[in-house]
């Protein structure tokens, strides 16, 4: 399994030309008007924009319901377009911006989260040259080795599980691939506490740490790129029970029978902004008060 530096400089040669979209809604139950959040003193969206310029991407939209977002990326610089409000998810939104843009059929799209200012541009060149590689896989994303038992139980944690061609096979919160075997000699397992984000296992259990390492499961970060073709498809395919059950919605993908190739790389990206701790944060690291 090749894996990809997540932290390298971008400027790679991509196999295919892509186009970055970043979907963004001004609504947001954690964290009002996430995209206008000042960041040293540009909005959050501005800021996620111009990280996707040190990518290899051809051009960069940002797709949203929100006039303001569209004002504010246009004064700096940035193409928008305007999406309906009533999307139930980004890659809905997605489908609706790259038909607004004419993009042809064999496009690749990047879906950039608009609050993911310090995602690593040459994740963005990853995804998309893994996708460019493999014409048989209409979807493509990233992964990373867990290496904290407490995230293999972590429900707030997405596992993937891939074939021999770096194929999703599944993805799920549960702690896949379980190793039966190797749990069993495992005592006592807490239950991680109901909306804690927390589990409590002891990651210093040999035992643990065995299964851990024999497990070897991955992290899946919420990156895509897309055929083009296959976005106008997705958006008129009914949301699945399997989806809804484990609150995934890239599982509909498997389940019509339509293969994701994973791109596994050495390390997690930064964390988004859901709080106003995670902006705070954020603020710090550019220096900001």
């Amino acid at each position: 399994m090749a894996i990809a530096d997540a932290g390298a400089t971008s400027g790679a040669a991509v196999a295919a030309p892509f186009v970055v979209i970043i979907p963004a809604r001004l609504a947001s139950t954690r964290l009002p008007d996430k995209p206008l959040a000042d960041i040293a003193g540009k909005p959050m969206i501005v800021r996620v924009a111009e990280q996707a310029t040190r990518s290899g991407a051809a051009r960069i939209v940002v797709a949203t319901d929100s006039a303001a977002v569209a004002e504010a990326v246009g004064k700096a610089g940035f193409e928008a377009v305007m999406t309906r409000a009533d999307h139930p998810s980004g890659t809905d939104r997605l489908a609706e911006a790259a038909g607004a843009l004419g993009l042809a059929d064999d496009a690749i799209v990047v879906n950039m989260q608009g609050d993911e200012p310090e995602l690593p541009p040459a994740l963005l060149d990853d995804v998309a040259r893994c996708l460019a590689q493999d014409p048989a896989c209409v979807m493509a994303t990233a992964a990373h080795a867990i290496e904290v038992a407490g995230d293999w139980f972590n429900p707030n944690v997405v596992k993937v599980v891939l074939d021999a061609n770096s194929r999703a096979l599944y993805f799920s919160r549960a702690p896949v691939p379980y190793h039966r075997d190797g749990l069993r000699s495992v005592a006592g397992l807490p239950a991680v506490p109901a909306g804690s984000g927390g589990t409590g296992h002891d990651d210093a259990s040999p035992g643990l740490r065995q299964a851990l390492a024999a497990a070897a499961p991955l992290r899946h970060i919420g990156l895509y790129a897309y055929r083009s073709h296959f976005l106008k498809a997705y958006s008129q395919m009914a949301p699945t029970a399997l989806e809804g059950i484990e609150a995934l919605e890239q599982l509909r993908v498997l389940y019509h029978g339509f293969p994701i190739r994973v791109v596994v790389t050495s390390r997690a990206p930064p964390a988004g902004v859901d709080t106003p701790a995670d902006l705070a944060a954020v603020r710090r690291r550019f220096g900001a008060s």
